[in-house]
């Protein structure tokens, strides 16, 4: 992994990978509008059939076959709640 961050051109795209809350797993592709990546993602999920907002800050990237790949990280405490599946009374 390299400390210094590339410089994108407007346009390009990377591969967003979540890690941790609801989105935990999951890929996105995004597209640099000014040059960086997104240092923090807010995601509109369903959980449990209600729209939440969840946070998601940048962690890491790396560099795969030319492609960036940058995992942001759950940030529960500027999330919106989400209920634990222990919680749900059995609609896990």
């Amino acid at each position: 992994m390299t400390s210094a961050e590339p410089t994108l051109a407007h346009g390009d795209e990377y591969i967003v990978i979540y890690e941790g809350g609801p989105n935990d797993g999951q890929t996105d592709r995004r597209i640099s509008t000014d040059g960086s990546f997104d240092s923090e993602i807010t995601v509109l999920t369903a959980v449990d059939g209600k729209e939440t907002l969840i946070d998601y800050n940048k962690a890491s990237f790396t560099e795969v076959g030319g492609q960036y790949h940058v995992i942001y990280r759950y940030d529960a405490k500027d999330s919106e709640p989400v209920e634990a599946p222990e919680d749900r009374g059995g609609r896990q």
